[in-house]
């Protein structure tokens, strides 16, 4: 069968097969949906083909080591993917244009700010807490119940401790192994949580 009739999973077989041309098939496919998604959330063309090599570059290192799961969708994953790039390079951007008071030389009003929050700080913001909330609910349960209050319901440890029954060192105790659990599961799946 003709490359250009096969389906998505199709060209995924044939590239675990061997067929190397398979993947570069399946990238020219889908490439103007990804770089106009990329380029509507970036503004900016060069940013979005960078943006788009990376996107690949990760996508085929994910096939690549057995990652990813065919579904039947490959598009909607891989603009995924495309979406997480965009996310990281926002977060780079903010990065590489803080400036402190202490670099400006003055206060700078304290931490008022003069404009609101731009849309790439919304998603970014978004996308944290998503990720965020996805890996608590990794956590075992006590140690889930004690952050969502803590942190979701703005609940004191004593607050938490009346609530479940518990004494505040034992609230304080779930909340340290919580921690501890959250921060291996955000270095295993290699994420950034700052905004």
């Amino acid at each position: 069968m003709e490359m250009s009739k096969m389906s998505d999973s199709a060209l995924l077989k044939k590239y675990f097969e061997g067929d190397r041309s398979a993947i570069s098939r399946l990238i020219e496919r889908h490439k103007r949906r990804i770089t106009d998604y990329i380029n509507m959330m970036v503004k900016d063309r060069d940013v979005a083909d960078d943006i788009f090599q990376e996107t690949i570059i990760k996508a085929v290192r994910f096939i690549d080591e057995g990652r990813y799961v065919d579904n039947g969708k490959f598009l909607s994953w891989v603009l995924r993917v495309a979406h997480n790039q965009v996310i990281d390079h926002f977060r780079r951007t903010k990065q590489e244009n803080k400036i402190t008071e202490s670099d400006a030389g003055f206060d700078i009003l304290g931490s008022m700010r003069f404009s609101g929050e731009s849309v790439e700080d919304k998603m970014v913001h978004e996308q944290i807490h998503q990720d965020l909330r996805a890996l608590i609910d990794h956590l075992p349960e006590e140690q889930r119940e004690v952050v969502l209050m803590r942190y979701f319901d703005s609940l004191s440890f004593k607050e938490i401790a009346k609530e479940r029954g518990i004494s505040i060192n034992t609230a304080l105790g779930r909340m340290r192994y919580a921690l501890i659990n959250l921060r291996k599961l955000i270095k295993e799946n290699q994420m950034v949580l700052t905004a």
